[in-house]
Formats: structure tokens, C-alpha cells, sequence
């Protein structure tokens, strides 16, 4: 989404570009190009979008970058999310990324187009060690994959499913690119003004995961070799 970019932009050095078919950012980090992709919300505009770039331009790597939801109800909000592997509910693909930096990795992110709210649902991913949900990160690795272009992961989480706050009424607050709607928030608050400050926890949430997101991808990228040709 555009929030999850916003903390890269300062860092980067992004300035708008278009690559190909692709609305994009370019920048810099230590000297070295990079190009900056918002997906827009699911796997399916995310594997477009994607292999779009990837047909467009030489990438050495693909860093995905943003939030997460958390299957624990003690799950500290802006922690990095580190998965062994990614796991496309979907169609049961397991993607493994080449994760960087010297933490070693664990557990699944669970990427799906459909919201976990169901404690059964909760439970039995908690048993799978899923330790994050989202809604692209394995379709960004299938098209990683397919091309041979290595990919690493970088999602802090910014909600729990125990909180019961994020449900399929809150996500159609946001449009498919992942703007706000204006509109479908001002009738939301209006049917329930109660939940105004759920909504506020909520986007500072977010904010603090996205910007932790960003600094983690800026500081392991940055210290990993540049790739040989």
C-alpha cells in the first residue's frame, strides 16, 4: 500500500518513474539503483504488478516490504517477521525466500486473499507455526521464482487476529491499489462512531510496523554484498 512506501521514500532518495508498463519509484541505497513497486492489495495485482517490473528491468533482488497480522494475542506490534517459508493458501505453494542479515529465520507467512477472524481457522494456523498473515508476499515469490530473481521478506506486525479490530467490513475501507476510501470510511464511522478510536490505534499501528518494515529491508539490503554479473 502507499503507506507501507511512505518510510522508504526519505531513505531511497524515490522519485516517481515509469518502467515498462510499470507506475514506479527510483532511488538509491549506498550508490547502488533501486526501484520501488506498490502492488496494490491481494495476489493477484500483486503477481501482475510484479511480473510486470520483472519483464521491464534487470532486478538482482526483490525485497517485500510492509505489514502483517499476527495469530498471537502477545504479539508485540512493530515486530519483524522472519518466516522460514511462505505458504500460498491458495494452492498450498510453499516459497522460500533468500532471507538476509544474521537472524535466523522460522515459521510460515500465511499469504491469502481471505481474512482469518474464525478462532477454529486461528487455531489451526497457530498449529501450522504461521507466525504472520498477508495478503501478496507468495505471489511476489512465485513471479521471483519463475524468473530466478532471489527475494527476501521484511513484514513487522500491525494487528492481531485476537483483537477482533480487522474483519472484511474494515478492508473494504481501503481501494484495491491500497488508498483509503474516502467515502467508505466517513459511512463506516457514521454506522459506527464507537469504533473511531479502534481506527486510530489501528493506523498508528500500521504506521510504526510499515516504518519498521522499511528500516529492517534498508539495513540488511544495505549491508549485503551488491550481486556479481
Amino acid at each position: 500500500m502507499p503507506m507501507e512506501l511512505s518510510p522508504l521514500r526519505r531513505p531511497l532518495g524515490l522519485t516517481k518513474a515509469r518502467i515498462g508498463s510499470v507506475e514506479a519509484h527510483r532511488g538509491t541505497l549506498d550508490g547502488r539503483p533501486v526501484v520501488a513497486l506498490v502492488t496494490g492489495m491481494g495476489t493477484d495485482r500483486a503477481g501482475r504488478h510484479v511480473a510486470d517490473l520483472l519483464d521491464a528491468a534487470v532486478i538482482d533482488r526483490v525485497a517485500v516490504v510492509g505489514i502483517a497480522g499476527s495469530l498471537e494475542a502477545g504479539s508485540v506490534i512493530g515486530t519483524l517477521v522472519r518466516p522460514e517459508v511462505v505458504v500460498d493458501a491458495a494452492t498450498g505453494v510453499h516459497h522460500v525466500p533468500e532471507q538476509l542479515g544474521s537472524e535466523a529465520p522460522s515459521g510460515m507467512l500465511w499469504t491469502s486473499d481471505e481474512l482469518v477472524t474464525d478462532p477454529e481457522a486461528a487455531d489451526h494456523l497457530r498449529s501450522l507455526a504461521v507466525v504472520g498473515l498477508d495478503m501478496e508476499t507468495a505471489a511476489v515469490a512465485r513471479e521471483c521464482e519463475q524468473r530466478g530473481v532471489p527475494w527476501s521478506v521484511y513484514r513487522c506486525i500491525s494487528d492481531r487476529v485476537t483483537d477482533g479490530i480487522v474483519d472484511d467490513e474494515f478492508v473494504r475501507l481501503s481501494r484495491a491499489d491500497g488508498t483509503p476510501d474516502v467515502r467508505a470510511v466517513a459511512s463506516h464511522v457514521a454506522r459506527h462512531p464507537g469504533r473511531v478510536p479502534e481506527l486510530v490505534r489501528m493506523a498508528r499501528a500500521a504506521t510504526l510496523a510499515a516504518g519498521n518494515a522499511a528500516a529492517s529491508a534498508v539495513r540488511e539490503v544495505s549491508a549485503a554484498p551488491p550481486p556479481r554479473h
